[in-house]
């Protein structure tokens, strides 16, 4: 008798919360938010394998719809994008009580940025110059309930995933 399909009975009493439950199973579920395809492409071969994608958009004014549709546990965000930026998209996620976390993915390496993202509800902040690198990280931190921030050459510590 094997485990296949099968979730041990203990987790799911564990996971009484939807995102909890969902990110417990096997693959985290997996939106991307970013108006340059070159860079969603990108992002596309750095996800993990065990991530499922549910979804990409270009434009930032249909992630709230898009959302409760695609049910992603992390949603990979760009701050700069058209009319609505990153930012105010995160925030019309919070006030719809969405419990999808939320990873930035930016040019923009400045305090005021990075200190922005996280008062906006982020779980991760990823510089576009460490994607290769990062991304992945940002990624597991996430799903380990841990916080991340791109490492700038020491400026901002290791990089490593925080409590």
């Amino acid at each position: 008798m094997g485990n296949s399909g099968h979730r041990r009975p203990h987790l799911k009493a564990l996971a009484s919360v939807p995102a909890l439950e969902s990110m417990m199973a096997e693959q985290l579920r997996i939106l991307l938010v970013d108006d340059n395809v070159a860079v969603l492409h990108y992002v596309l071969q750095l996800l993990p394998s065990d991530c499922e994608l549910v979804g990409t958009l270009s434009d930032s004014k249909l992630v709230v719809q898009q959302v409760p549709v695609l049910r992603p546990d992390l949603i990979i965000l760009d701050i700069t994008m058209g009319e609505v930026n990153g930012f105010d998209v995160a925030r019309q996620l919070r006030v719809a009580h969405c419990s999808s976390k939320i990873v930035f993915l930016t040019v923009h390496q400045e305090f005021e940025f990075i200190q922005a993202a996280f008062d906006a509800g982020a779980a991760g902040y990823v510089f576009k110059s460490r994607l290769r690198n990062d991304l992945p990280a940002a990624i597991n931190a996430v799903r380990n309930g841990k916080i991340f921030l791109s490492a700038d050459n020491g400026s901002f510590g290791a990089g490593a995933g925080r409590p």
